[in-house]
């Protein structure tokens, strides 16, 4: 995506995927990993996958800015070719970053992604982009889960957000909610908060919104989409869609087909 934003204000939100945003000018306040983080003309914001994070403007001006989505698939699949094998996936420590090397890959991905440029130069730029975004993260492997060893508050909060994932579409209640996690209502609410970063109630639409994108891309006309995930109505869908992606529906499925 390619933007000019002045009075839009972004919705607590988090993507399945590594997002960068490149500030062309002005500056773009937002929160993240529970901190406040401001980033301005040439600087990048990088949110892991599932960060959730909000956003504004920073500036009389607004801001402009572009963002490249890249699957963690993707990234995985490029590491791996990179090593030679399997690789551990990178984490960035930090969201909100000033560094020329790699504004510079992004830029030249984004503008090969939405241009016309041949698959060989989007796949190089691709790799460029990973390589650049390697060398600005730290590589931590992932914490291993051993059964019944986990901490109880974060047990509770997976055991909610399984439930919300399969029933995504369906009215939950916070004590179906609460009986799935094993543990009281309020509990379960600051459990799950310091876990993701937003309330149940968030995630659950967050999850309707992420299965929304792959209806649309497939050609399901957006007022179908909105019944299928679980809204009340397309405005209702259309709202939040706009509140957390930036984009309406029928703008994400146009730019799908391009």
């Amino acid at each position: 995506m390619h933007a000019h934003f002045f009075d839009h204000v972004y919705h607590p939100h988090s993507h399945d995927a590594y997002s960068f945003g490149i500030t062309e000018a002005g500056a773009q306040r937002f929160s993240c990993r529970g901190g406040a983080h401001t980033s301005g003309a040439g600087m990048v914001m990088a949110f892991n996958p599932d960060d959730p994070h909000d956003g504004r403007a920073a500036a009389d001006l607004g801001y402009k800015y572009r963002i490249v989505h890249i699957g963690p698939d993707v990234v995985r699949e490029v590491l791996a070719d990179m090593a030679g094998g399997r690789a551990v996936m990178p984490l960035f420590p930090e969201p909100a970053l000033s560094d020329p090397v790699l504004r510079g890959a992004l830029l030249r991905l984004h503008t090969a992604l939405v241009g016309d440029a041949e698959p060989l130069v989007r796949d190089e730029r691709l790799t460029a982009a990973v390589t650049a975004m390697v060398a600005r993260c730290t590589a931590r492997p992932p914490r291993a889960r051993v059964p019944g060893r986990e901490r109880p508050a974060r047990l509770a909060a997976r055991q909610a957000r399984a439930l919300l994932e399969e029933a995504y579409a369906e009215k939950v209640t916070a004590e179906a909610l609460a009986e799935a996690a094993g543990c009281s209502r309020f509990a379960l609410y600051r459990a799950f908060r310091a876990e993701y970063g937003m309330s149940p109630s968030d995630w659950q639409r967050l999850v309707r919104l992420r299965r929304a994108r792959g209806l649309l891309a497939a050609g399901t006309p957006a007022a179908d989409t909105a019944v299928t995930v679980g809204f009340t109505d397309q405005s209702h869908f259309h709202r939040w869609f706009v509140r957390c992606f930036g984009v309406t529906p029928g703008l994400y499925q146009r730019a799908g087909r391009s």
